[in-house]
C-alpha cells in the first residue's frame, strides 16, 4: 500500500461511482485488546459484501483522510485513511494505519464479492 495521493485516490473512487459495488468496512482498536488490559474499552465495527450504488465519492481533509460515499438515502464514511492500493483484482483497498503500522480502519470497494 502507498500513502494517500488525494487526487489519484479521488480518481479511483470516482471510477466505482454509479455501479453496484461490494463494500468492506471495518474499524478496530486491536482484536482482544481488553484481554491485555482489563480497563481498556475495546470497540469495532464490521460490514462485508454489502452491495451499494454510490452517487458520489469524496476524499477530504489532510492526512489522515476522510472518505465519504454518498448513497441515495445517506452516507458511508471512513475517517482516518492513510494508505491505499488498487490490487491485481481491481479492488480498491484503503486503510488507516496507526503510528505503529497497525490497522485502525479499512474501507474497500470491489465490483466482485470479497472472498479472503
Amino acid at each position: 500500500m502507498e500513502i494517500v495521493k488525494q487526487i489519484h485516490l479521488q480518481e479511483l473512487i470516482t471510477s466505482f461511482a454509479n455501479k453496484d459495488v461490494y463494500i468492506h468496512l471495518e474499524t478496530t482498536n486491536g482484536s482482544y485488546a481488553s484481554h491485555f488490559n482489563e480497563g481498556f474499552f475495546n470497540v469495532g465495527a464490521f460490514i462485508r459484501n454489502v452491495v451499494v450504488k454510490f452517487e458520489l465519492g469524496k476524499v477530504t481533509g489532510e492526512s489522515p483522510h476522510r472518505i465519504g460515499l454518498k448513497l441515495p438515502s445517506g452516507w458511508i464514511y471512513a475517517q482516518g485513511i492513510t494508505h491505499y492500493k488498487l490490487d491485481e483484482h481491481g479492488r480498491l483497498l484503503m486503510a488507516g494505519l496507526d503510528p505503529e503500522g497497525k490497522l485502525a480502519v479499512a474501507l474497500e470497494i470491489s465490483e466482485t464479492p470479497f472472498t479472503y
